[in-house]
């Protein structure tokens, strides 16, 4: 029995949206169904995260968010170096949101960028021992 959760997001290219995320993150790839534009999907971890993505298909509902939306929800990930996973998606074409600040504990920074696929990632980085 495999019991977890799973984030589902839907981009215009779930293969192309990968290997963006590859150049950020640490990715451990899980599943690439390269099934042709609009059918395609990914599962990867980052960080013991579960994700799956689709390939936009408006027929079944599936719509992809555009940069332009308003974002009400975003994905929240603390990283071992904020400056340099910060830098790897501002490199790799991502719109800066708010660049890599100091928080007023002065153990956690953080900062926020938006991907092409219109999805906002917030990143932390904590030096506290873990739990």
């Amino acid at each position: 029995m495999i019991l977890g959760v799973e984030f589902c997001m839907v981009v215009t290219n779930s293969i192309a949206a990968l290997e963006l995320y590859e150049k950020i993150f640490e990715v451990d790839r899980v599943a690439v169904n390269d099934l042709g534009m609009g059918s395609s999907g990914v599962i990867f971890n980052i960080y013991n995260a579960r994700f799956q993505l689709m390939d936009q298909n408006i027929e079944n509902k599936f719509v992809s968010p555009k940069q332009s939306d308003s974002l009400s929800k975003w994905i929240n990930v603390a990283v071992p170096d904020i400056q340099k996973t910060y830098d790897a998606a501002i490199a790799a074409g991502c719109e800066e949101i708010y660049p890599v600040a100091q928080t007023d504990d002065p153990k956690v920074k953080t900062a926020t960028f938006g991907d092409e696929y219109g999805h906002m990632w917030m990143l932390h980085e904590i030096d506290y021992p873990a739990q």
